[in-house]
């Protein structure tokens, strides 16, 4: 007689990885590693830099410092892992750490939603209402925005996390990943959820829908104020000012519509993996690099800081030499 399934939802997870069977995962260890460490030393450059530099303690750049913040809690919740398991045999996550990771996922990936479009709103203002700026952008406002990022990413993890991982799994426990995405896990259920994924489908894209709407109207405002400019300077100043934001947000978002607008035809277990290696591991490490490299204050800050190390290393010996 067959026996059902039984759930065993106690149990570990094995996650197969960004590539199922690696010829060199010495060489993909390598290349995630550099990229990982580039993107964790580049964020918290750009949040010393603000902090220490008095000419970026403006509200633009703070909502940047929560920005660079956010990616690096972000890359540190699926990239140790993925190092380790390439280098491991047991390539296991437990129940509770495989809940983990889809929690704290979803949460920094909805407030980096709603902080990339409250920049935008900031944009907008610096463009629009540059009198009333420093009115219409205060601290108070820069730390509701903040606040409100932070609690709309964690409101998407607490209701999907739970749900999530109240479904029976059995049978196979393989996770064609690289860490704990909830289509991905889904995949592993023994009942229908076929309902449930159309109803978390529904919450991401009106998740997408609010950020992308505050961009796009400021944006729409931004060009128009751009276009009624006489100033050819004043026109260069305004693309200067909002370039670098734009860049990041085609690229968060671009990936971002892949995962969660298009239909699940054009969805493969291969393509998923290379799209949420993307955002996950290259988008951290490409946003404060594209703000530094296209930013002339971060630049001017970083060669300020860098000098004052040279300095401090070159008076160092000849204090030393002088006590004695």
């Amino acid at each position: 007689m067959d026996m059902e399934p039984t759930p065993q939802n106690s149990t570990d997870f094995l996650l197969l990885g960004l590539v199922t069977r690696p010829a060199l995962p010495g060489l993909i260890f390598a290349v995630v590693f550099s990229i990982f460490l580039v993107a964790v030393m580049a964020n918290m450059v750009m949040v010393l830099l603000i902090h220490v530099d008095s000419r970026l303690h403006t509200p633009m750049y703070f909502l940047l410092s929560q920005l660079s913040i956010m990616d690096t809690i972000y890359i540190c919740v699926t990239v140790p892992k993925m190092l380790q398991d390439l280098l491991a045999k047991e390539k296991t996550i437990s129940f509770l750490g495989c809940a983990l990771q889809i929690f704290f996922y979803l949460t920094l990936i909805g407030g980096e939603f709603f902080l990339l479009g409250l920049m935008a709103y900031d944009r907008y203002v610096a463009v629009c209402n540059p009198l009333r700026y420093p009115l219409l952008m205060n601290r108070r406002i820069c730390l509701i925005m903040v606040l409100g990022s932070w609690a709309g990413g964690s409101l998407d993890g607490f209701m999907l996390t739970p749900v999530t991982m109240s479904f029976p799994y059995c049978g196979s426990r393989e996770i064609n990943h690289f860490f704990c995405e909830i289509p991905a896990v889904l995949k592993l259920s023994c009942v229908d959820t076929s309902l449930y994924e159309t109803l978390m489908y529904a919450c991401c894209v009106l998740m997408l829908l609010i950020p992308v709407s505050i961009i796009s109207v400021s944006y729409t405002r931004i060009l128009i104020t751009v276009h009624r400019m006489n100033s050819a300077e004043g026109r260069r100043k305004a693309f200067t000012t909002c370039s670098s934001h734009i860049m990041v947000v085609s690229i968060f978002y671009g990936a971002a519509f892949y995962t969660n607008v298009l239909p699940h035809s054009y969805h493969t277990p291969e393509k998923d993996k290379v799209v949420s290696a993307f955002y996950t591991i290259l988008t951290p490490m490409l946003n404060p690099l594209i703000y530094s490299l296209r930013n002339k204050e971060v630049a001017s800050a970083l060669r300020k800081l860098l000098g004052r190390c040279a300095f401090s290393q070159r008076i160092r010996p000849g204090v030393v030499s002088r006590k004695h």
